[in-house]
């Protein structure tokens, strides 16, 4: 048998590729039987494992085939499947979870401030809305007394945002600087995220653009800011596009492991701070600033040298996180440096500044693995080491223990009581932050273990954090598994 007709799915994706198509836009590819009819499409009874581990599109994805009354765009109504998930995407779902949240984290930052009658406001636009509310929050959705989250609605007239770099920046420059002329906002964070979302878009101008439009809209937030004397800190949740190539000069499109910078412009200006940090450090900081207990359960430290009690509290602080602007010595490839950002470039040279690492271990993560939104956001605001549900998930596949999980098992055991299918649904990557192509592989192990005997594999394909056109690469390692397995 030739090599196409054992791999046909990952011909189909190097097709595509030669009509100029690519990973992270792809049309959607079928398999069909001899009748030209799909091979693997979801019907009632069947079983549906989600495999991805972020809640954010997931959310979506999730609810479109386990709620009637989904709208956001056509589903069959009548589908009634049995549905499992990796981990808790959003509270309220109507599925089985293999992969509970450990607890409910207390202590935050912002549980701090609320605790001690602060105000806060966090504004951002739709596509960082999770990361700025959820996850600085400490993974929980429901408001906190005197908090306010203010989302900015995407732009729908734009296919990329490439074609669009500055995104909907001046909305939230104008909405940050109302909060900021409010004298009785104490605590304001404002997110801006261009650079990463942009930055996963293989389109070097619109980067750059991105780059600029944040270093200006930095300096006009700032500048109201300091008007209304309102202490500030700039900082980032991980790098992007400061490692823009690969060794080989592809263009690598994913975060980074580079560290973030961490800019304090304060009244005081005999305040220093340490050269090195780490995310987890930003909460005690801010408490320390505004002269607020930091809880023991924060193992962070403050980054300013002196004393707290060497200076005066303060009533009011900006925090601007920089989404994906990371930090690296080396030129080359550094779109960073290859913007005009007078801006950042001030800071740089007038105010007190830290680099805090954002990836790894240092943010919960796999040795040696990138940052990422989620993480980074969760560690800015817990002040703490938060272990990724990617460990936990690895552990378990270690251990064997992921073998046994009562939401797997329960959903393949009816599936074969149903006489239905096994559907396994999320990204084929080993890099990505949604998910990974290993967890994958071991619910295929598991399915075979399980003797199922109908089991279908919905593949989902990114380019962040990944060389051109590996996606026909993982596809294969896919079709490879299945043959091995006899799947």
């Amino acid at each position: 048998m030739c090599p196409d007709a054992i791999f046909p799915l990952s011909k189909a994706v190097r097709s595509a590729y030669s009509r100029n198509e690519e990973d992270e836009t792809l049309s959607p590819l079928v398999l069909v039987d001899r009748h030209k009819s799909p091979a693997g499409r979801i019907q009632s009874g069947d079983s549906v494992i989600f495999y991805n581990i972020r809640g954010e599109r997931e959310i979506e994805l999730t609810r479109s085939l386990t709620e009637n009354t989904f709208r956001e765009f056509p589903i069959d109504t009548n589908l009634v499947v049995n549905f499992a998930t990796m981990i808790e995407y959003q509270k309220g779902l109507n599925v089985k979870v293999a992969f509970q949240p450990p607890g409910i984290l207390s202590d935050t930052l912002s549980d701090v401030i609320a605790a001690h009658g602060l105000t806060q406001a966090k504004i951002t636009e739709a596509e960082k809305a999770v990361h700025v509310g959820y996850f600085f929050n400490g993974k929980k959705s429901d408001l906190l007394p005197g908090e306010e989250r203010i989302v900015i609605p995407t732009r729908k007239d734009v296919k990329l945002f490439d074609e669009a770099p500055e995104m909907s920046i001046a909305d939230i420059t104008q909405t940050a600087i109302a909060r900021i002329k409010d004298p009785h906002c104490n605590f304001i964070v404002v997110n801006f995220p261009n650079v990463d979302v942009v930055g996963h878009i293989e389109n070097e101008p619109a980067v750059l653009r991105a780059i600029q439009a944040v270093d200006r809209h930095t300096g006009l937030i700032i500048d109201e800011a300091l008007r209304q004397e309102i202490t500030v800190i700039v900082t980032a949740d991980h790098g992007t596009v400061e490692k823009w190539l690969y060794p080989d000069g592809g263009v690598d499109s994913g975060h980074t492991d580079s560290p973030v910078p961490f800019f304090l412009l304060h009244p005081d200006k005999t305040l220093t701070l340490k050269a090195q940090g780490s995310l987890t450090d930003v909460a005690p900081t801010v408490l320390d600033l505004f002269g607020l207990p930091v809880p023991s359960a924060m193992t962070g430290v403050s980054l300013v040298e002196q004393s707290k009690n060497s200076y005066t509290p303060i009533k009011r602080l900006l925090l601007l996180i920089l989404d994906g602007w990371g930090l690296c010595e080396n030129t080359k490839g550094n779109l960073i440096t290859c913007a005009e950002t007078p801006v950042m470039d001030k800071l740089m040279k007038s105010c007190p500044s830290a680099q805090l690492a954002a990836s790894g271990v240092d943010v919960g993560l796999p040795p040696k693995t990138v940052g990422n939104s989620e993480a980074g956001h969760l560690h800015i605001g817990a002040g703490r080491i938060i272990y990724s549900d990617r460990l936990r998930i690895d552990e378990s596949i270690a251990s064997g223990d992921f073998y046994q999980n009562p939401a797997f098992k329960n959903a393949m055991k009816l599936a074969e009581h149903n006489g239905s299918a096994v559907h396994l649904m999320g990204i084929v990557s080993f890099f990505s932050s949604h998910g990974s192509i290993e967890h994958l592989f071991a619910l295929m192990d598991m399915a075979r273990q399980q003797r199922v005997s109908r089991l279908f594999i919905h593949s989902m394909l990114g380019r962040r954090g990944e060389q051109a056109e590996s996606g026909a690469r993982y596809i294969q390692q896919v079709e490879e598994k299945c043959r091995s397995l006899q799947l």
